[in-house]
């Protein structure tokens, strides 16, 4: 006979492969895997959008706690957070003891478990696992001693901690008692393909059992189970929350930086003057409610024909909470004002751009999705002390200044409320069809 190649993938690879083609297929939102060990099946799982609630359980705990960091989020997660949740909860306790934490989940896995075992608490591994725990699917792996010979120089079992290990006969005779005594069937399959023209006789290198319970309407499979029974041995050792848009708080950071984002791009575009007749023959005028208005596209495209151009809104100009006139403005568009020891001086005009919101809202998909409504992006932004708006809330207001100034990082927040800038400052002012080119 042939000496055994090594298995490409890696056989532990193919094990884990197994079970996430079955997460793909089957979608299962609570999942515990029963001896995580290095938390590697964990790792792999939580990429999968469909897992609420991820756990691991070990007996070594402290082997658990060394792979926690590769469990946390990505800085990407916190970047782009989606609508999917996640928590991973990791234990530290016994197979064979009842924690009311794990009850009806739709998918328990026992990777290479069960032969870790003593056969007595295999007997405890079963009540627990399928009597008290009651999932939806199981999926049991486990090695097949059948499958031994063909390790070159293997004596005994495949690892010093084994306790037994079943041929294929025997791992049957084990998961259809189960199956009768907990209402459950069972697909027996395998990963690890034996030599040409010996799969039939010895089968896979690690045999795999693949049970569902009969009446899964019987079943808790909720996402929160029900603790009241109060049975709770295990040490959580660690819950992890991944960020998700359902978190409201996530939601309206995420939000708010969205739509400082866009228009801050907008700002730039009109104020670099990329204004083009063609960019814009198409675009409709956006009502409050997002609706289209074909006979405003004429009277938009004669608004943007124009350059804009720095006009003051107003007879008086407000700089840093103090009035001064517009015959006060100095060289270069300076502005020519007292200070509080009664002398002269001159600052840089400190301008505004106005940004409808409503086309924020009607211009970018996410901004209208994750806002909801036009109303509720309007008072998601009022409550943000990040943002300024108009005083009748209808449009985003974002300074401009044509010079940078050394003294621009002390210029205080409260100095852009008390500037007036809708009404009395200078300002680059759009009416709500002059963005449209730009979105």
């Amino acid at each position: 006979m042939d000496p055994l190649p090594f298995f490409s993938p890696p056989l532990h690879s193919q094990r884990h492969t197994f079970v996430i083609d079955y997460v793909l297929k089957n979608k299962p939102v609570k999942v515990v895997d029963l001896g995580c060990c290095e938390c590697t099946l964990l790792q792999k799982l939580r990429f999968h959008h469909a897992i609420q609630l991820l756990v691991g359980v070990d007996i070594d705990g402290a082997t658990v706690k060394k792979k926690i960091h590769e469990l946390t989020p990505l800085s990407t997660d916190y970047l782009q957070p989606t609508f999917d949740q996640l928590r991973i909860e990791l234990y530290e306790g016994s197979v064979t003891q009842k924690d009311a934490r794990l009850k009806g989940f739709d998918l328990v896995t026992s990777i290479e478990l069960i032969e870790h075992l003593s056969l007595a608490d295999v007997e405890g591994f079963s009540e627990v696992v399928f009597g008290y725990m009651t999932p939806v699917a199981v999926i049991v792996s486990t090695p097949n001693s059948e499958f031994n010979p063909l390790f070159p120089g293997l004596t005994g079992f495949r690892h010093s901690d084994h306790k037994f290990e079943w041929t294929r006969a025997e791992f049957r005779s084990w998961a259809l008692k189960v199956c009768l005594r907990y209402g459950y069937e069972v697909e027996f399959t395998g990963v690890g393909q034996a030599p040409p023209g010996t799969q039939q006789s010895v089968g896979f290198c690690s045999q795999i059992g693949v049970f569902r319970r009969i009446n899964e309407q019987d079943g808790c499979n909720v996402l929160f189970s029900d603790d009241s029974d109060g049975v709770f041995p295990y040490t959580l050792l660690k819950s992890i929350e991944y960020p998700s848009l359902r978190d409201n708080n996530i939601l309206r950071k995420v939000l708010v930086s969205e739509v400082l984002y866009w228009a801050e791009q907008m700002k730039t575009r009109w104020i670099e003057g990329f204004i083009d007749r063609s960019d814009i023959a198409n675009t409709l005028y956006y009502t409050e409610d997002g609706e289209g208005d074909c006979d405003r596209v004429s009277e938009l495209c004669t608004a943007m024909e124009d350059k804009l151009t720095a006009a003051a809104c107003g007879a008086e100009m407000q700089q840093c909470g103090r009035v001064v006139s517009e015959d006060q403005e100095g060289e270069d568009g300076d502005v020519l004002r007292t200070n509080s020891k009664g002398q002269e001086e001159f600052s840089q005009l400190r301008r505004c751009v106005s940004v409808p919101l409503a086309v924020l809202w009607a211009g970018y998909p996410k901004v209208s999705a994750w806002s909801g409504s036009l109303s509720n992006l309007r008072l998601i932004l009022m409550e943000d002390t990040k943002v300024k708006l108009s005083q009748d809330g209808s449009a985003l207001l974002l300074y401009h200044q044509e010079q940078e100034e050394e003294d621009h990082d002390d210029l205080k927040d409260d100095d852009f409320e008390d500037s007036g800038c809708t009404e009395a400052s200078q300002c680059y002012h759009s009416a709500e069809e002059d963005w449209e080119a730009y979105v």
